[in-house]
């Protein structure tokens, strides 16, 4: 049963390899001229004029949980999909609803307003 592995085991150690040749051939091959002005802080064409590690808005948190969540939906979708003719009107009714409760959660989040940028 563990010889089935065994190709698996080289195509990953094979790539590992072949990720670090390349890194380290990068490192002594690649130019390495640091000057002031590639060394000094960047934020989009001049310096930074505020604190860099100034507080976010709940917002934006809000909005890559919201993100997660129906990229989830998206992710249990496609498996669902390709089983579809398997698992017959059962597996059918569980996704109607599984996404039920996500169209709620979103209407919900849709009312309380997190989806408003002012």
């Amino acid at each position: 049963m563990l010889e089935n592995y065994i190709p698996v085991l080289m195509f990953i150690g094979i790539a590992l390899m072949i990720g670090l040749v390349a890194l380290v051939a990068g490192m002594f091959l690649g130019p390495n001229k640091p000057d002031s002005q590639k060394l000094s802080p960047y934020e989009c064409g001049f310096e930074a004029f505020e604190e860099t590690r100034m507080k976010f808005d709940v917002r934006y948190y809000l909005v890559a949980i919201l993100f997660i969540v129906f990229d989830l939906e998206i992710a249990f979708l496609f498996p669902w999909a390709v089983v579809l003719d398997d698992i017959g009107l059962f597996g059918f009714l569980a996704m109607a609803i599984f996404l039920a409760v996500l169209v709620v959660g979103f209407i919900y989040e849709w009312q309380k307003g997190a989806l408003e940028w002012e």
